[in-house]
């Protein structure tokens, strides 16, 4: 099958096509170049009748649905009469094949081309039905006001006659002829239903279990995003038929760069509290301030803060009043929180309640990026907090930043002190002063001079110094001497969270110093153990634990540890960058160890 071809209509190939699509794959870095000619795929039947193309032997024609007879005949007559210069002609066409078809017993089909001949209506007419809101944010039993825009492109005769939306208290009949190319428009005011909910991204809205959100209304599943909260049903009027637009209700705005812009439209709570972090992380009993920002979502909004504490923990203040006197004002306020005296795990959570007796836990989360609409969430206003059995060799880390990671902030937050290094920092002279240089995820894929300064780094471990190597992917590095002694990447894995870890090397000091290292250390894992083991090494590596996913070889690669002159040098498939900002206590007795290594007999 050729899937090179070229679509005239489109002025693509749809190898072209295809990279367009790859290359919104942000999050991975999937950009991809188009390609054009032929291109040859190969496909093989594995079952049904024999034919002789990919998609022989199926039906897409009309006679598949009983009765359809006359509304196959009707669109065809509008193919054949259709002309762009008079396209009223072909209107009556449409409107006489969807009468046909609302005389059809109910189905798939009818559903599908109902919603398909109101599209060719709306294209071939020119129609433009807007309806946009004065904010983009409210609270049940807000006032609310719209204004309406309509307009034809032809003479094509419909009559706008009523205007109804769910969950705003008004519903106006019109009687108003669309002329061609003039502008109707209108105002209307309503109140917001006060039972409404704030509406994040449905798949949020129950909590999730691993590997699985869970969606009450099966309806939704698949929906890349909300339905609008808000959805008008514009009745229009053509001879003796009616037909129904559904139109989002949006706000719209003029920004001075990219022109009109839309944002939908979010059900907020009264106010909302964000904590400046979701996790804090103690290595003694030292206490800790964190913030909390709280967020107006109307006018005049007066709330009590609470704390639910854990038993041993504590914070100051426990409870606040507080009054915002404009929608959108935002305050900040500092609390200090004391640890239990015991290692633990456990969470503090917050909760406002407004002076109607109703209360949220929730705070608000924007997300806005140009390549799709803002997301507006909604998440439970609470923080892990994470009492470690920890000691700690060794303060100051020099890091190198590679894709992005939370690390060098969850690093401090157990005491250690983090220097960000840029090329000129990578220097004998300079890294003498580090306990530990550690790479952040994929630096030998991101950072271009790092196929240079390598040579620093292993230098710097020959004079006595420690570096770690967090995870890089086996392709598209800038240089495959990623190590003093050779190392081979795979795309090797292990994907199960809690799958076993068997210790290879129990005696070794990344084990044993400052912290004893036991199974245990590796419970409550997250996502996965680790990504791209190496699974080939010299033999002055050491392997120091082996792990797998069900059914697979043993993974060795996943903590490999060799001494280079006075030094060490690590590399670690092992998910850091995943571990630590989840507060995996055990992650942080290990890594604190591969820190430390250096200064076991210091």
């Amino acid at each position: 099958m050729d899937i090179g071809t070229y679509n005239q209509d489109l002025g693509l190939a749809y190898t072209e096509i295809s990279a367009f699509s790859r290359s919104m794959h942000k999050s991975q870095g999937f950009g991809s170049t188009g390609r054009r000619g032929s291109t040859t795929e190969y496909l093989e039947q594995w079952d049904g009748e024999v034919t002789s193309t990919a998609f022989g032997g199926i039906d897409t024609s009309w006679d598949r649905v009983e009765g359809a007879g006359k509304v196959s005949e009707l669109l065809q007559q509008a193919l054949e009469n259709y002309s762009s210069d008079a396209p009223e002609v072909t209107l009556k066409y449409l409107f006489q094949a969807r009468e046909e078809l609302l005389k059809l017993s109910d189905g798939f089909w009818k559903d599908v081309k109902l919603g398909e001949i109101e599209e060719a209506v709306k294209a071939l007419t020119g129609l433009y039905l807007e309806i946009v809101a004065d904010d983009y944010s409210y609270v049940p039993g807000d006032s609310i006001k719209l204004a309406v825009e309509a307009i034809t492109r032809i003479d094509g005769n419909l009559v706008l006659s009523e205007i109804t939306i769910p969950n705003i208290s008004f519903k106006d009949s019109y009687d108003l002829t669309l002329g061609a190319n003039r502008k109707i428009t209108t105002d209307l005011q309503g109140i917001v239903n006060k039972d409404l909910k704030p509406n994040g991204p449905y798949w949020l809205n129950d909590k999730a279990t691993l590997g699985m959100y869970h969606v009450n209304d099966a309806e939704e599943i698949g929906s890349p995003e909300n339905s609008a909260i808000f959805e008008a049903r514009v009745g229009m009027k053509w001879e003796d038929q009616y037909i129904d637009f559904m139109v989002p209700v949006s706000y719209k705005t003029n920004d001075p760069v990219k022109g009109e812009f839309y944002r939908p439209i979010v059900i907020t709570p009264l106010m909302m509290v964000n904590l400046n972090t979701n996790i804090l992380i103690f290595s003694d009993d030292t206490p800790k301030t964190f913030e909390a920002r709280f967020i107006a979502g109307a006018n005049q909004i007066t709330s009590k803060l609470d704390f639910d504490i854990p038993e041993g923990w504590s914070v100051e203040p426990q409870t606040l009043e507080l009054t915002l006197a404009s929608k959108g004002e935002e305050q900040v306020v500092s609390f200090t929180i004391t640890p239990s005296k015991t290692a633990s795990v456990t969470k503090i959570s917050a909760r406002l309640t407004f002076q109607d007796g109703k209360s949220s836990d929730l705070g608000q989360n924007v997300i806005s990026y140009d390549h799709f609409p803002i997301q507006t969430l909604f998440p439970k206003t609470n923080m892990k907090l994470v009492k470690l059995d920890l000691k700690k060799s060794g303060n100051l880390i020099g890091y190198i930043k590679g894709a992005g990671d939370a690390v060098p902030q969850n690093l401090e937050q157990i005491g250690f002190q983090v220097d960000f290094l840029g090329k000129d920092d990578v220097n004998a002279t300079n890294l003498a002063k580090y306990d530990a240089v550690i790479l952040g995820i994929r630096a030998f894929n991101t950072v271009d001079w790092m196929s240079f300064k390598n040579k620093e780094l292993f230098e710097y471990t020959k004079s006595g110094g420690t570096v770690i190597v967090q995870y890089n992917t086996s392709r598209r590095m800038v240089t495959d001497e990623i190590a003093p002694f050779p190392l081979k990447l795979s795309r090797d894995r292990v994907s199960v969270e809690d799958a076993e870890i068997r210790i290879l090397a129990a005696d070794h000091p990344v084990l044993n110093f400052p912290n004893k290292i036991s199974q245990a250390d590796f419970d409550g894992w997250v996502q996965e153990r680790g990504l791209y083991f190496p699974d080939e090494w010299d033999e002055n590596f050491k392997a120091i634990i082996s792990s797998n996913d069900p059914g697979e070889t043993p993974k060795d690669g996943g903590l490999l540890v060799a001494k280079y002159g006075e030094g060490y040098y690590i590399y670690s498939g092992i998910s850091w960058f995943r571990e630590l900002p989840a507060g995996v206590p055990g992650a942080y007795r290990l890594f604190t160890n591969l820190i430390s290594i250096g200064n076991q007999n210091k």
